[in-house]
């Protein structure tokens, strides 16, 4: 199966980041995610982030750094890449049904999207200080 990449915007406010809650309609509906979507054709995970933030939330990217993890969304042709995103303007849900601001611990307990309960556990493990 052809793999289609997919960016998810880690935007962080303070301690604090954004998730979107899907409509009820489509896939994983209800489920929380990061905001994003599909890499089009040619298209740069930058140019890619910049066009769904607008549409998804009306916001402006203004940075989007390094990828922080991928993975590959075993039920479907998608292989999520999580990317730190820097935006501007206040978010609105355009695309989602709600959207909010939760700290990691938050979102450990929130019903989240598979790919995005993954990436949530993942940089739960990352903030941990190295015990060994």
């Amino acid at each position: 199966m052809s793999r289609v990449p997919v960016v998810a915007a880690v935007v962080q406010r303070g301690t604090r980041l954004l998730v979107g809650r899907r409509p009820d309609h489509k896939r994983h509906g209800g489920l929380w995610e990061f905001p994003g979507g599909k890499i089009d054709e040619g298209e740069s995970p930058t140019e890619a982030a910049r066009r769904e933030l607008s549409e998804e939330l009306a916001v402006e990217v203004i940075h989007v750094g390094e990828r922080l993890l991928s993975i590959e969304d075993d039920a479907s042709p998608f292989v999520i890449e999580f990317y730190p995103v820097s935006v501007s303007g206040e978010p609105k849900p355009l695309e989602h049904s709600q959207v909010g601001w939760f700290s990691v611990e938050e979102l450990n307990g929130m019903r989240l999207a598979p790919a995005d309960a993954e990436f949530v556990t993942w940089l739960t493990a990352a903030r941990q200080p190295d015990n060994g």
